[in-house]
């Protein structure tokens, strides 16, 4: 499943109020990497979950880390941004 997604921009949803966006380039049995990646936490926004990423997906993800490892246990969601809708 991990194939589909590497070296494509992803959209990782996380249990704490953290979402991160970048392009996925490593997995290994306990993280994932991604580089070029916005590391947001939502608690620093007014805006919700879906709209900060709708919004990333219109106007291109605000890069803060060069380089990011997620915990796997902690993702509760992976999509391309290509697959975020606006409703």
């Amino acid at each position: 499943m991990w194939e589909a997604f590497l070296n494509k921009t992803v959209v990782v949803d996380l249990r704490s109020p953290f979402v991160c966006l970048g392009t996925l380039v490593a997995v290994d049995g306990e993280y994932i990497e991604l580089r070029d990646a916005d590391f947001h936490d939502l608690r620093d926004t007014q805006s919700t979950r879906e709209n900060y990423v709708a919004q990333a997906r219109a106007t291109g993800i605000k890069r803060n880390r060069k380089r990011v490892r997620v915990l796997r246990t902690e993702i509760v969601a992976l999509c391309r941004i290509e697959d975020v809708v606006d409703s």
